[in-house]
């Protein structure tokens, strides 16, 4: 028996990255799973590796589409009797400044990190109240540190982190927990694929200070994950290092702090606009993919 036994865990974005590897943990611990992602194959393929239709239920659909993943929960209810765990996982980033970005993808990462988070909460929460569970809001340091060149990004996942202080409040009386989860530079398929299109991006974090430029692998994500989400944490913070910017928020948003860790910008901002001019487009390929109709 462990603390995963038996409990049905709902992941958004499960077919990559961060989802994918918690999913599998999970699933090691006996949990079943309800895998949302917008990408079939992957997400087909996930399911089959973690033992099909008895274990899993997968279901392809966009966070953005509230009827859908309403849809999808009622599937998972059917198939497992509830929501216990939600791991509001799926995400994007868009390329490019706030003069450079397409304004049509600065709406879209609005949309699916914000609304989708919304979404995914509001269709499972009538389960988890019931199951007195747990919601786990992935949030990033972003959250805590601002970073030029991602403003949508930084915006939504700000965004999250309240949303999930608001909810932590509105359901503590059911006996329901929320956390929000909050990670550096994780090696994804997002951030390879930025590191890939935008040389640039890579030439910003490499002057970055100390352990902010540093990559964490999905593999240690994932097991920081797994204990958070036993313990219904409040907060899961990688690596350990990025909670401490929980803390120093008001100092780095001073203009002291502000100047001196926007030295660079002004030489690879540019860069990485004419970069995302060069590219046509304001995601890496598969995401821009991923969203057309």
């Amino acid at each position: 028996m462990t603390a995963f036994t038996g409990k049905v865990v709902l992941i958004t974005g499960g077919a990559r990255g961060i989802g994918a590897e918690v999913a599998r943990r999970l699933r090691a611990q006996g949990a079943y799973l309800v895998l949302i992602d917008v990408d079939p194959p992957p997400l087909r393929e996930l399911a089959m590796e973690l033992g099909g239709d008895e274990y899993v239920v997968a279901v392809p659909a966009d966070v953005r589409d509230l009827a859908a993943i309403q849809a999808a929960v009622a599937q998972g209810v059917e198939r497992f009797g509830g929501i216990d765990i939600v791991v509001a996982n799926a995400g994007i980033a868009s390329y490019g400044s706030v003069l450079g970005v397409d304004p049509a993808a600065f709406r879209r990462v609005i949309d699916v990190n914000l609304v989708g988070c919304f979404h995914t909460v509001r269709a499972a929460l009538p389960s988890v109240i019931e199951r007195r569970g747990y919601v786990l809001i992935v949030s990033s340091l972003a959250a805590y540190l601002a970073m030029p060149g991602m403003a949508a990004y930084d915006a939504t996942k700000a965004g999250v982190e309240h949303f999930a202080n608001a909810l932590r409040l509105e359901v503590a009386h059911h006996g329901v927990d929320v956390g929000s989860a909050h990670m550096s530079w994780i090696d994804t398929p997002l951030v390879q694929e930025s590191f890939t299109d935008l040389p640039a991006v890579a030439r910003g974090l490499a002057a970055l200070p100390g352990p902010i430029r540093k990559t964490t692998s999905v593999q240690k994500c994932g097991a920081k994950f797994e204990r958070g989400i036993a313990r219904r944490a409040r907060r899961i913070n990688v690596p350990a290092w990025v909670g401490m910017l929980r803390w120093l928020r008001p100092l780095l948003q001073t203009p002291l702090a502000e100047r001196a860790s926007g030295k660079t910008t002004p030489a690879w901002l540019p860069e990485m606009d004419a970069e995302v001019a060069g590219l046509g487009r304001s995601f890496s390929a598969r995401t821009q993919a991923l969203g057309e109709d």
